[in-house]
């Protein structure tokens, strides 16, 4: 498989039409339908769904699609560690992360630093959850990632970032739970409750004195966004971190008491060379951060 034919076909799935990608792309429509009915051939099997107005791709299409975008972006993003612009440091840094304390507060920072020092770096910026940003780094996909703790660092080099993301409960501003500074345990007994356990169930077990099976768990979510929605709607309340909650029209955030609060590490992939842009961004994180 050559990569001009996977970025055909990339268009081709985007566009679900071959005459409109074709005019995309500049060649004709019996050039782009032959090297999609080649691509067929060579792969031995059907990628799309033929009818008169659209296609659309099968399951074994649909898989090649994210394999092709995975394969189409990793060159793009080589073809940019090795240009060069004379004695200017050049080249593309990928970043992944959620949306935490360490992101609002040290990565703005970072960049900023950077910036001034080597004007001719660009950045990608990816949002996602924890195991969305971890396979993105084992395939390459990124460079560095930022994610909270708890988290297996075995696979990876890692800096830990000194902003602490507090945990509280999200909930309709006129709710009267939002009278009170801050949540206790009892306050939540009964009460339906939006949890992220994979980062805090060990911390909130012992919050709650050793337990969790007693809660009246309505729903678990991995985006603050979904979560946020059902909160709107007097669902639910939410376990977030009080930096995904600023901002929230109609919303408030009430912090626990106890405190639990976790701290975010930058995190990058053991034994995997990096472009000499990448490795000046992580000396940079370093000189800030010591490690």
């Amino acid at each position: 498989m050559e990569l001009r034919v996977l970025r055909y076909y990339l268009t081709v799935a985007r566009e679900e039409n071959i005459t409109r990608a074709a005019e995309i792309l500049h060649i004709t429509q019996p050039t782009l339908s032959r090297q999609m009915a080649e691509l067929e051939e060579e792969l031995d099997t059907r990628l799309f769904e033929r009818s008169n107005r659209r296609i659309s791709l099968t399951e074994a299409g649909m898989l090649l699609r994210r394999r092709a975008e995975e394969l189409v972006t990793l060159a793009d993003k080589t073809e940019q560690e090795f240009k060069t612009g004379g004695e200017e440091l050049t080249g593309l840094i990928s970043i992944g992360s959620g949306v935490t304390a360490a992101v609002s507060e040290a990565l703005p920072e970072l960049l900023e630093t950077y910036s001034q020092k080597h004007s001719q770096v660009r950045f990608e910026l990816h949002t996602g959850t924890a195991a969305v940003i971890k396979d993105q780094l084992d395939k390459g996909l990124l460079d560095i990632g930022i994610l909270m703790e708890p988290i297996e660092v075995e696979k990876y080099d890692f800096l830990r970032l000194p902003q602490k993301d507090v945990w509280g409960i999200l909930m309709p501003e006129d709710d009267p739970l939002a009278e009170k500074s801050v949540i206790t345990p009892g306050d939540l007994q009964s009460l339906p409750l939006i949890v992220n356990w994979r980062i805090v169930e060990r911390e909130a077990k012992a919050w709650f004195g050793g337990s969790t099976e007693h809660l009246n768990v309505f729903c678990s979510y991995d985006l603050i966004d979904n979560a946020a929605l059902l909160v709107e709607r007097h669902l639910g309340y939410a376990f977030v971190i009080e930096a995904v909650a600023k901002n929230r029209q109609g919303l408030a955030f009430r912090p626990l008491s106890p405190e639990i609060s976790n701290t975010s590490v930058l995190v990058w992939k053991k034994y995997q060379p990096a472009s000499l842009a990448v490795q000046k961004f992580i000396e940079l994180a370093r000189n800030a951060y010591g490690a």
